[in-house]
């Protein structure tokens, strides 16, 4: 047999195998279409049937054309161009500049964007926020990916039901003013790349004819997310031509909002009657446990084209089964998340194949607080680490100063005022970054919440306090760590261990897309993503309030009934009572009860004396940077200096009395016990 055709199944040979003309691959996920691809290229190539400088692979990442450039070199094809629609097209504007357009080469906005869309609004008398800016420049990014102009922005904006950052009709005028300030500059953006590469092949024969003597085999990956544009940009390319393979899964389209459609997908063979249709649903990323669940998320979906629907069949020996759980609130959800995390990490599992996957940003504060408790390195994919976060900062600087002037009142509704002057409303706003932005604020509000109902006499002093605390205890990690992603980041990734976490309904499927069902849909298609990102362990979970002792209002994801019965065993925490509180520590001093994180860390309440041994402190920071630099982690990975403060006031003589230090467990213990105890004993 070929050594191009070794190791493929059936189906993936069939593809591999399927002569030069229309090919239309549909795909699941794990079901190895980037090794397929790559194989048919480098089979066409083997046969003779083209020249390896004759083909144009195109893909949407990076990444995933910088992929399938070494796979293909591993096959022995060298001279295929393998990359994204826009660097492909910049390539050839660059080459064909000279006869189409003349003169010097028009720069591409890079970090002027914003600066140009700013200008734009300020015209318009619109706000030049940061965030409100970036909603606007993704808006005129949608309509020019849709191949709306700005005179029929208003008909195409209102029958896409678009949720715009602005009125109509000032969007039209920012739009308008910055193309023609962009125009003016003689600078060119990432749209502008398509479509002039577009237009000069549609409008100058010659360099049509040039091109397509040049590339006469086209492969395009991820096909379920092209946009208007890159299909003109395509067809552009192609012209009369069949010589076209396509890969996709419309069961993973879930860009609508930037333009993307599965349609070209859905309607290929209706195009191209001749088309070779290979359907690929064998599963070997994920046990059968974890492709099962993936086919009843999908499975559910509403209005499935039939070219969509494909069932996906693991390949993979079994594994244990997805498990579902309910928490009383998103701290418990949290803590149990990194427990578990903390376990695969103890079997074996390496950091990085461990991944916590959200729907907004914004949720990830609470889980990055609980895996930084338990010296868990990890790393935030996609978005910045919550109180690094512009607005986060931002709104840190703002309740500091205000907290030097000891406002009187409620901290919620103090904290609420103080954020209101940097963009926080009461409903949220239109617009995508505006949208987050806001969420950020209000999960600080909703902090300030948390603290108020379990510290007495909270303020603004104690809140500011608060937040330095947790913020400390997320310096980036320098290692390797788990990840923790939106859903969308995690796009075309995958992990051993995934855990999916607050699937409440209201975030899955996000607040904004109710009432409209195929906004509906895309968040099914985007859970099942999630899904299909885990090898092996899958945690599906959810919270039923937002701070501990709040009100339980919350509703699990519509997605997961029928997954799931409502009384299955596993929908609470195994082992809770669903009310019982636990015992609250009290202090060491007074006897009080603490509530405050960082009291409760030191064993007892701020005002009382802490009784610190300096010099015990000393030898314990210097002794935790040692073993820092030995074990190639930050400091606080070993503990953190809440819990160096704690026993070097505490001064633990033994076990009982070392563990009874909120924030050392079992695996603290048995890694540094030993070194702290025979500190504090003078024995070091």
């Amino acid at each position: 047999m070929d050594r191009l055709l070794e190791g493929l199944d059936p189906e993936q040979r069939a593809a591999v195998e399927a002569p030069r003309g229309p090919v239309c691959v549909l795909a699941g996920a794990g079901t190895g279409k980037t090794r397929t691809i790559t194989h048919r290229i480098a089979y066409l190539v083997q046969r003779g049937h083209v020249s390896a400088g004759q083909v144009l692979a195109v893909t949407f990442t990076a990444r995933a054309a910088g992929e399938m450039r070494t796979r293909l070199r591993g096959l022995g094809v060298s001279g295929a161009q393998a990359r994204t629609f826009h660097a492909a097209a910049l390539r050839q504007l660059r080459y064909f500049w000279p006869r189409v357009v003349g003169g010097p080469h028009w720069e591409l906005i890079d970090r002027n964007k914003l600066r140009l869309v700013a200008q734009a609004a300020n015209r318009a008398g619109l706000s030049t926020e940061s965030d409100s800016l970036r909603d606007l420049a993704g808006e005129i990014e949608w309509a020019k990916a849709s191949l709306v102009t700005p005179e029929a922005y208003p008909v195409a904006a209102g029958r896409a039901q678009r949720d715009t950052p602005a009125p109509v009709e000032q969007v039209v005028q920012v739009y308008r003013t910055y193309e023609q300030l962009k125009n003016d500059a003689q600078l060119l953006d990432f749209d502008d790349l398509l479509l002039h590469t577009a237009a000069a092949l549609e409008e100058h024969g010659e360099v049509a004819e040039e091109f397509r003597d040049r590339y006469r085999c086209f492969v395009v990956d991820e096909y379920q997310d092209v946009t208007p544009l890159q299909q003109r940009v395509l067809d552009a390319w192609v012209g009369a031509r069949d010589d076209l393979t396509v890969v996709g899964d419309a069961n993973q389209t879930i860009y609508s909002f930037a333009g993307a459609s599965p349609r070209p997908l859905l309607d290929f063979a209706r195009r191209f009657p001749a088309a070779a249709v290979v359907r690929l649903e064998r599963d070997y990323r994920s046990t059968p446990q974890v492709v099962g669940l993936a086919n009843q998320v999908i499975g559910s979906a509403r209005g499935r084209p039939s070219g969509s629907r494909l069932k996906l069949v693991g390949q993979r020996p079994d594994g244990p089964k997805p498990t579902f759980t309910e928490f009383d609130d998103e701290s418990v959800e949290a803590a149990a998340v990194a427990q578990r995390a903390k376990v695969l990490l103890d079997e074996g599992v390496p950091a990085s194949g461990i991944a916590v996957l959200y729907r907004v940003n914004a949720q990830s504060e609470v889980f990055e607080q609980a895996l930084a408790e338990l010296g868990i390195p990890y790393q935030v994919r996609g978005g910045e680490r919550f109180f690094q976060r512009p607005e986060v900062r931002q709104a840190v600087v703002s309740l500091r100063g205000a907290a030097a002037g000891s406002p009187s009142g409620e901290l919620p509704k103090v904290v609420r005022e103080v954020l209101s002057g940097i963009g926080l409303t009461d409903d949220p706003p239109a617009g995508g970054a505006a949208r987050e932005k806001w969420e950020s604020l209000l999960a600080l509000v909703e902090l300030a919440e948390e603290l108020a109902a379990t510290v007495e006499h909270a303020d603004l002093p104690k809140f500011v306090a608060e937040l330095d605390l947790r913020a400390e205890a997320q310096h980036p990690p320098t290692v390797e760590g788990v990840t923790l992603a939106s859903l969308h980041a995690a796009k075309g990734l995958e992990w051993d261990a995934v855990f999916l976490v607050g699937l409440v309904e209201g975030t899955v499927p996000i607040m904004h897309a109710d009432g409209d069902e195929a906004a509906v849909e895309e968040e099914r298609r985007l859970l099942y993503v999630g899904v299909t990102r885990a090898r092996e362990h899958l945690w599906l979970s959810w919270a039923l309030a937002r701070a501990p002792g709040g009100r339980r209002y919350r509703r699990r994801s519509r997605f997961l009934y029928g997954l799931i019965p409502e009384d299955h065993p596993s929908s609470l925490a195994s082992g809770r009572a669903p009310l019982q509180k636990r015992p609250k520590p009290v202090c060491r001093v007074c006897g009080s009860q603490l509530v405050d994180s960082r009291a409760v860390k030191l064993g007892r309440c701020a005002s009382c004396p802490s009784d610190l041994d300096e010099e015990l402190l000393g030898r314990l920071r210097a002794w935790r940077a040692d073993r820092a630099r030995e074990l190639k982690v930050p400091a606080y990975v070993v503990f953190t200096d809440a819990t160096l403060t704690a026993i070097a006031e505490q001064r633990p003589e033994d076990v009982p009395a070392l563990v009874a230090i909120a924030g050392i467990g079992a695996a603290k213990l048995e890694r540094y016990g030993a070194d702290v105890l025979a500190l504090v004993l003078g024995k070091r």
